[in-house]
């Protein structure tokens, strides 16, 4: 039996009322059988310090061995004078010598569209960071028409894009997962098996 697809979301914002982390609650709760969405506090992360980087803070250390685990990531972050938030920019540069990271399938969620300053600055640091960004699985979402305190503050169309953003993250991971094989893949290889050799006309 296939193990779960492992994906770790994180938002840039620690506020409790923030509108990245309802959409990251959103689309957690799209996850279906056989994918597992954690949700991941950045809270207890230390400012960055590489002279810490030898004897990693504790707090960092599982931040790593999620990330590691992870088999994709989703990061929805706020945009703070035109650039990303600290709170993202502190947990990537932790990551930075983090080897697992590279290659990693990462959706970037953008729950503003003002907010283009900082979309474009956090997929130059995740490229920088040689993250395999999923652009089928990168969105962003119209503003929320309610309070992200309630179930559903987005807008209702935006449902259908966030089941299909994840889809397109779970397939883009399971690529990637040896031994693991997406439906898509699937359906070519048994349609290949059965379609009539091509024996050629020998010209």
């Amino acid at each position: 039996m296939a193990r779960a697809t492992r994906i770790v979301a994180v938002s840039g914002s620690l506020r409790r009322q923030s509108v990245n982390m309802a959409l990251l609650r959103d689309i957690a709760a799209r996850a279906p059988a056989g994918v597992a969405v954690e949700i991941v506090s950045l809270d207890a992360l230390p400012p960055f310090n590489p002279d810490r980087e030898p004897d990693l803070p504790h707090a960092v250390a599982a931040f790593r061995r999620r990330i590691a685990a992870a088999d994709a990531l989703i990061i929805a972050s706020p945009e703070y004078a035109h650039g990303v938030s600290g709170v993202i920019k502190n947990a990537l540069d932790w990551l930075v010598s983090c080897e697992d990271f590279a290659g990693k399938p990462v959706a970037v969620l953008n729950a503003a569209p003002r907010a283009h300053h900082a979309d474009a600055a956090l997929r130059e640091i995740l490229s920088t960071m040689a993250a395999q960004i999923v652009e089928e699985a990168s969105i962003t979402v119209p503003p929320p028409n309610a309070a992200p305190s309630v179930a559903a503050p987005f807008h209702p169309g935006v449902g259908e894009t966030l089941t299909n953003a994840l889809a397109a993250l779970v397939a883009a991971a399971r690529r990637t997962i040896p031994g693991e094989i997406s439906n898509d893949n699937a359906s070519e290889q048994e349609s290949d098996q059965h379609a009539p050799a091509n024996k050629g006309t020998g010209q």
